[in-house]
């Protein structure tokens, strides 16, 4: 691909890669191919009926940085010259992107006939705001796909799909690793508030980079210009050039576009609470059999299994998988198929009462913005959280030191740094392994005798077989050291057995403590729940007017499935499966529900039939 030196605002060749992503860019460099395919007449043919053909004079942009781009473009004949930019402006030289996924230049000299240009983003339904210049340098001749035919090229030309598709999330991995094509976020690497924003964007699978302004001169004169207050920064600056002074993780979303700006007026068939692993299957099995689906989360689809650095017992990988990949996989699948997302969307009450009478009866979720959605059937995936222990001033330093993820992000700030902790559970163990890769030392912090009772054995004889991880049993943390605006910089330990207590200078802790339910939402609705508030369904669900399905709650409609269901299996496939499960009953309920609606019309049909019969004369 050509890259357009002639317009560059401001170029440059590497502003945030970390050396460790250089495997990374030599792997991406290896399917160079399947990142940039090119496809064949017949497949151009096959294309063709999804789109539309359009001219492009020598110098017209097909679209430019920071346009909403509605579809996707396959190039039939002419040369486009392509420009990464950001919303500083800055583009990458086609030497320097070449070297970073480690692709030959001369491949990238050009787009040749039959090259596809396109977002993976596009499959959301929403227009994405392009992060290129896409220029015609000479006439251009180009099939344009919209947004809807898209994903109905997808779903009907199977392999053709699946080239188109494999290429689209390769290109955003590249996204992802080279840091470029996303938001800026201009502020202080140690910042609390860019590592919050930081891992709220690595989450969603949204590329971006940050730039430190004590390190960038320009970064340093846009913070005078747009946040002359300590209190707005740090800043994002999307690819159309909006500026965003110390946004919400809301704020952000719906920028972005993550956060749906409008939902039907009509009933979903079903809207799924929740996009962890539970959420995300029955989100993919129900739109693929037709059902109009909306799933609502809270902060990023994948859940706590996309938080996961490598998951090495999932059946079918046997190298193992990150969490992220895995539910990035399942996401993008579920948009395929046309699934609704909205995220960064909070559920914050569902009405069960209000619209149940009439010939379409529904349920209402109340989310945090005061918009109401109107479901026909609701699917409870929303998860549990981990548990905040009893540690006193434990609040003052979430964010600051205290995480309750081990994500690239808190890998780089911990880099070469003694860290801690808690939890003795899978997720512990993955964690642990992980950092251990980047930091000094990793303690390990277990109240209890030991691992073996409550962690996997592959994950024992990792940490067993690792030289800077120390297990500590019988360990509970009694005090946290440092100031607001520092953050963590020492935690106090206590043997639970001996009483002796040790102090370290340590600024980032991980806490991994059990998991409580968040179901505080379905409060009023008359969900049953056990005593430490999980959802009961089936015949545990205790519902003595009706036989519920066995994962409907007591509460008609509604059905619960992962880890907020009380009895479920804590483990990734367990909540797949219960996803896929609980799709089948879905149907019966909707079938169910259309027999009721529809007996009363029948009964009504053939009282008026038998009125006639009376009234008619007989002949």
């Amino acid at each position: 691909m050509p890259i357009d030196d002639e317009q560059n605002r401001h170029e440059i060749v590497d502003n945030s890669i970390p050396a460790e992503s250089a495997a990374g860019n030599a792997a991406l460099g290896s399917r160079f191919d399947q990142m940039f395919p090119v496809l064949s007449e017949t497949e151009i043919g096959r294309v063709r009926r999804f789109g539309e053909v359009k001219r492009f004079p020598a110098g017209a942009f097909l679209f430019q940085a920071g346009e909403a781009v509605s579809g996707m473009y396959v190039i039939l004949s002419g040369r486009v010259a392509i420009v990464p930019r950001d919303g500083l402006g800055q583009s990458v030289s086609v030497a320097a992107f070449a070297q970073l996924i480690g692709a030959p230049v001369e491949e990238m000299a050009e787009v040749v006939p039959g090259e596809v240009i396109a977002e993976i983003g596009q499959l959301s339904g929403r227009p994405d705001l392009s992060v290129i210049d896409a220029r015609a340098v000479g006439d251009v001749e180009a099939i344009v796909v919209p947004m809807e035919a898209l994903r109905a090229l997808l779903v009907a030309e199977a392999e053709l799909g699946e080239r188109i598709l494999r290429a689209l999330i390769l290109r955003r991995v590249a996204q992802i690793e080279l840091g470029f094509g996303g938001p800026v976020l201009v502020g202080s690497l140690k910042s609390p508030d860019v590592t919050r924003l930081s891992h709220f964007l690595e989450r969603n699978a949204i590329p971006f980079r940050v730039v430190d302004p004590d390190a960038d001169r320009d970064a340093s004169a846009l913070l005078a210009r747009f946040a002359p207050n300590q209190d707005e920064l740090p800043i994002a600056v999307l690819s159309n050039g909006t500026v965003l002074k110390n946004p919400t993780k809301q704020e952000l979303a719906r920028a972005l576009g993550l956060m749906a700006t409008s939902f039907r007026a009509d009933a979903y068939d079903v809207v799924i609470v929740g996009a962890g692993p539970a959420g995300l299957a029955t989100a993919v099995y129900a739109a693929s059999e037709g059902l109009g689906v909306l799933v609502l989360e809270a902060v990023a689809f994948g859940g706590q299994a996309g938080a996961s650095a490598r998951i090495e017992n999932y059946l079918g990988f046997p190298t193992g998988v990150s969490g992220q990949a895995l539910m990035g996989r399942a996401f993008t699948q579920a948009q395929k198929f046309g699934v609704e997302f909205s995220l960064s969307t909070e559920v914050t009450r569902l009405d069960c009462t209000s619209e149940r009478s009439g010939h379409d009866p529904v349920h209402i979720l109340e989310l945090g913005d005061g918009r109401r959605v109107r479901a026909r059937t609701v699917v409870v995936a929303t998860g549990a959280r981990y548990r905040r222990p009893d540690i006193p001033n434990l609040a003052q330093f979430e964010g600051r030191g205290v995480s309750y993820w081990a994500s690239p992000v808190e890998a780089r700030l911990c880099r070469n740094e003694e860290v801690a902790l808690l939890g003795g559970g899978n997720s512990a163990g993955q964690a642990a392994v992980f950092l251990a890769s980047h930091a000094r030392h990793v303690r390990v912090l277990v109240r209890g005798l030991g691992l073996s009772s409550t962690m996997s054995r592959y994950l024992i004889e990792r940490i067993e077989g690792a030289a800077n991880i120390t297990v500590l049993a019988e360990t509970e943390i009694v005090e946290l050291f440092g100031t607001p605006d520092v953050g963590l910089q020492g935690v106090r330990w206590r043997n639970r057995r001996t009483g002796a207590e040790e102090h370290h200078a340590i600024a980032h802790l991980f806490l991994f403590t059990g998991a409580d339910p968040v179901a505080a939402w379905l409060d009023g609705c008359g969900v049953p729940i056990d005593e430490k508030g999980f959802i009961r369904t089936g015949p545990n669900a205790g519902s003595s007017e009706r036989s519920p399905l066995p994962l409907e709650t007591g509460v008609d409609g509604i059905f619960a499935v992962g880890d907020v269901r009380c009895g479920s299996v804590k483990r990734v496939g367990a909540a797949i499966g219960e996803g896929a499960a609980v799709v089948a009953q879905l149907h019966t309920f909707l079938a169910r529900r259309i027999d009721r609606v529809d007996a009363p019309r029948a009964g009504r049909a053939d009282d008026r039939s038998r009125d006639r019969r009376t009234r008619e004369p007989r002949r």
